[in-house]
């Protein structure tokens, strides 16, 4: 497998060199942040990132402010005590994306983080302890626990909450092949998971980096060489 020093080398150069590159890669995750985040920014961040699936992201944000009234600002005890007359009027409600079945998942997943929360006294904090070189049994764990959380949704969640994680975007694949790590094209498989949890595993002891980190200088290296302009605002949570 490629040295992790090609792969940035490569990304300096395309970026216009280290301090240019430097300026695009986030901090690394805080895991004590991580711990002190409530149950209900834990919810709310998983709804947005299942309403953006298969929909334009802009909108979603655009409309979050009504996400936030229209779903009790995600207290998921709060949730859970509410009647089914309650969630079948948010199926009418125009402060929202009308998804029934993502809106029925809002229910499923208070429920999920209130259960699984509760060892840890917080979902946050079970995240926080997850083991770091675990990435693949933590998707899992959301897919099955939770609902309409498997593959990219999961994973953007991960990202977004600040969970010290990788995104298997079309680049960063792109990168792990062009390595020589044995993916499919679409890497959606659990052997793909594994495979690259492997690589970034490697390529943290070689650099020192953040599986953020090492996921984003990937995702630069290779395929459309976006302008600065677009790389800022996309910002730390997409690769």
């Amino acid at each position: 497998m490629l040295a992790f020093k090609h792969i940035r080398a490569k990304a300096e150069k395309r970026k216009g060199g280290a301090k240019a590159l430097a300026k695009f890669v986030p901090p690394p995750c805080d895991n004590r942040k991580l711990a002190k985040t409530g149950d209900d920014r834990i919810l709310s961040e998983m709804t947005k990132r299942v309403f953006c699936a298969g929909f334009v992201w802009r909108v979603i944000e655009q409309k979050w402010p009504g996400f936030e009234e229209a779903f009790l600002h995600f207290e998921p005890k709060r949730l859970l005590f509410q009647p089914d007359e309650y969630w079948e009027g948010l199926a009418r409600d125009t402060r929202i994306v009308r998804n029934p079945q993502k809106i029925r998942s809002v229910r499923e997943n208070a429920a999920f983080v209130s259960d699984a929360g509760k060892k840890t006294k917080g979902f946050g904090k079970l995240l926080a302890e997850w083991p770091e070189d675990d990435q693949v049994g933590l998707t899992e764990f959301l897919a099955k626990g939770g609902s309409r959380l498997g593959g990219m949704t999961g994973q953007y969640f991960l990202r977004f909450v600040g969970f010290d994680s990788f995104i298997l975007s079309r680049d960063v694949v792109a990168c792990l092949r062009e390595a020589g790590v044995e993916l499919s094209e679409k890497a959606s498989s659990k052997k793909d998971m594994r495979a690259a949890q492997a690589a970034f595993a490697t390529w943290r002891k070689e650099s020192g980096l953040s599986y953020v980190q090492l996921s984003r200088i990937c995702a630069m290296s290779t395929g459309e060489n976006m302008d600065p302009a677009t790389l800022a605002a996309r910002g730390a949570g997409e690769d």
